[in-house]
């Protein structure tokens, strides 16, 4: 059932555990494809977008076994290439962004890589020429069918080389890597990603028996090997869902406590949602957001000017939390500026704020200003749809703490990025449930 209905205006408590980190799975769970040795990965979040690329793995002939919940065996020792080129590829493979990145560990294992042209979220643009930039510098032959959309790359032997990444890409930079761990050669990588899920992804290589330096930097340099091993790899929990709880706990003037965050991985997104006025109190590894009844009060810069907040490649500040940030800020004391500067698309879900009462000013598809209410003036409850995961999610906290009912079609977006949500927040006393 894709369609939410909530109760807005209750006050929640209690704990909640984030769930692993979507975008390092859908990256870690490609390297399996680089080894015919057995792989086991856990904390791995149980949503739409990892099962797809799981069950896309499997018709690869990789074998899984899930052995508990989000804990699973790989073994790639039978991989039938010739999926590659079945309709039932193309129709799979263009129904997760993810699945790009079974392109670098099959053409550096097995000599060649195809892929249809991905999907996603409807955000903007993402283009693909940083990943095939990459195999071309590396040594591949790159093809194009337009008529049915269809990457295509190819290579006897890849051999490292140096390159300076137009963008730093996380999927780009992943895909890369994978490639290069089994090229011939040193492979140096400059610009590259350097976020979290990056520095993962290196280390579980490295623990397979990869040579990769300047791991946490924007410079990586890959010796290559023959051949790489079996593992064991933990996923870190997921920021993205850390940074909604913190939000939803702000917003709904809620007492909620986020167990198990690993602070280290978090950079710069407490200290920006306390910019907000928000009380994030570090309890070992654990977060601590006490009932905001009295609010909460934007700082303004140290000359008074309004604040911004904008998105960066790590260490900045991600991209997939400026849309709860914006939602927070609706019932701030003051006025913040959100440029969202990756993603041309990623501010129109304004228009269902302002339609439940927001004061948001949407200067262009990059920038909008939000004059926060001070809690003075409940936003109301409005039917609405989900156009993204991280919009989906931020219009589902506004509905968490607006006045009367919402309902939120086309759940299934949120559920691409969140695990059980509803169940979850109902733990904490929200009035949550799925509809027909």
């Amino acid at each position: 059932m894709g369609t939410f209905k909530i109760e807005g205006g209750a006050k929640l408590s209690g704990e909640i555990t984030p769930q692993g980190a979507k975008n390092e799975a859908l990256q870690v769970l490609c390297t399996v494809l680089l080894t015919p040795e057995k792989v086991t990965i856990t904390n791995i979040p149980d949503i739409i977008d990892v099962n797809k690329l799981i069950a896309l793995l499997r018709n690869l002939g990789v074998k899984t076994e899930k052995i508990a919940h989000g804990a699973y065996t790989f073994q790639a020792d039978e991989v039938n290439l010739d999926y590659l080129e079945s309709e039932a590829f193309k129709n799979e493979g263009k129904a997760l962004r993810g699945s790009i990145m079974i392109v670098g560990p099959l053409l550096a294992r097995f000599g060649k890589g195809y892929i249809p042209k991905p999907g996603g979220d409807k955000i903007g643009r993402r283009r693909l020429d940083t990943h095939f930039e990459g195999f071309i510098n590396l040594g591949a032959k790159f093809r194009y069918n337009k008529e049915d959309y269809f990457y295509g790359v190819e290579a006897d032997r890849l051999k490292g080389t140096y390159m300076l990444l137009d963008e730093a890409s996380v999927t780009g930079t992943a895909n890369i890597v994978m490639a290069a761990v089994l090229a011939e050669g040193k492979t140096t990588i400059y610009n590259a990603a350097c976020e979290p899920y990056l520095q993962q992804l290196c280390k579980m290589l490295n623990s397979m028996g990869a040579k990769i330096t300047g791991v946490g930097s924007n410079l990586l340099e890959i010796e290559g090997v023959e051949k790489l091993g079996g593992c064991e790899h933990r996923i870190l929990p997921d920021m993205i869902e850390i940074g909604s709880w913190i939000g939803l706990a702000a917003m709904t003037q809620s007492e909620i406590t986020i167990k198990n965050v690993s602070w280290e991985n978090l950079g710069i997104i407490p200290s920006t949602f306390r910019k907000l006025g928000i009380t994030i109190e570090r309890r070992g590894d654990d977060i601590y957001i006490p009932a905001h009844t009295e609010g909460y009060e934007i700082q303004n810069y140290i000359d008074g000017s309004i604040l911004t907040i904008a998105d960066a490649p790590w260490p900045g500040f991600t991209p997939d939390l400026l849309s709860i940030v914006l939602v927070v800020a609706t019932q701030a004391r003051g006025s913040v500026l959100i440029h969202q500067k990756m993603f041309e698309s990623r501010l129109f879900f304004t228009d269902r704020l302002i339609d439940m009462g927001a004061k948001i000013i949407l200067c262009d598809p990059h920038r909008a200003t939000v004059i926060g209410h001070d809690f003075k003036s409940q936003l109301k409850g409005i039917h609405m749809s989900s156009p993204d995961i991280r919009a989906g999610v931020s219009l589902l906290i506004a509905a968490l703490s607006a006045k009367g009912t919402s309902i939120i079609q086309n759940g299934e977006q949120i559920d691409r990025g969140y695990e059980r949500i509803d169940e979850r927040l109902k733990a904490l006393g929200a009035k949550i449930e799925r509809i027909d």
